[in-house]
């Protein structure tokens, strides 16, 4: 194997370990907010005040993959939607995972070498 895919492999491994950091990362935040509210995570504002606001914003950050993948799932099944989009909405999740797994290692990183 020639070194250039040897890199290739290596990166592609740390995306997808990114990803699935990522998407646990969601899911904590998401199963947070559901064991707080008694309701499941949902993009928008709870209320009109600007706490609200942020505080949806950072909800939708972090817990954005779920919310599109459970969004995804449940209009599936009741038929308004065709597999392609559920696919599609499984592909968008999965980027944002890594975007937000890449964040939870940087994050983590940093503190291990702060307490170093």
């Amino acid at each position: 194997m020639e070194r250039g895919s040897e890199t290739v492999a290596w990166e592609m491994m740390l995306l997808v370990y990114a990803g699935t950091i990522g998407f646990v990362a969601a899911g904590i935040t998401a199963s947070f907010y559901r064991m707080v509210t008694s309701e499941p995570a949902r993009f928008g504002p709870a209320g009109r005040s600007s706490l609200a606001w942020m505080s949806a914003f950072a909800l939708g950050a972090l817990a954005g993959p779920i919310i599109i993948v459970e969004n995804a799932r449940e209009s599936l099944r009741e038929g308004r939607i065709p597999r392609s989009m559920m696919a599609a909405g499984v592909i968008i999740a999965g980027l944002w995972s890594g975007c937000i797994g890449i964040l939870v290692l940087e994050v983590v990183l940093s503190v291990r070498d702060s307490l170093a």
